[in-house]
């Protein structure tokens, strides 16, 4: 567990540095095709369906790889 939690921060180290070095570098995250975004007035209402499944497909080859 506690490998697997220091790979984990540094992973989220090396992602900050390049986010702080390249800010457009992560900027197709919640602007993928399918993501809902709507705005009336001063209601702005955003739902990032198919960012967050193309998260969690590539959380869950990650995590399977760690398991095996």
């Amino acid at each position: 567990m506690a490998k697997i939690l220091i790979i984990i921060g540094a992973v989220l180290v090396i992602i900050g540095v390049i986010w702080l070095l390249f800010p457009s570098a992560f900027s197709w995250i919640g602007n993928l095709p399918g993501d809902i975004k709507h705005t009336s007035g001063n209601t702005r209402v955003y739902f990032p369906a198919v960012t967050m499944v193309v998260i969690s497909v590539i959380a869950t080859i990650v995590l399977n790889l760690f398991n095996r």
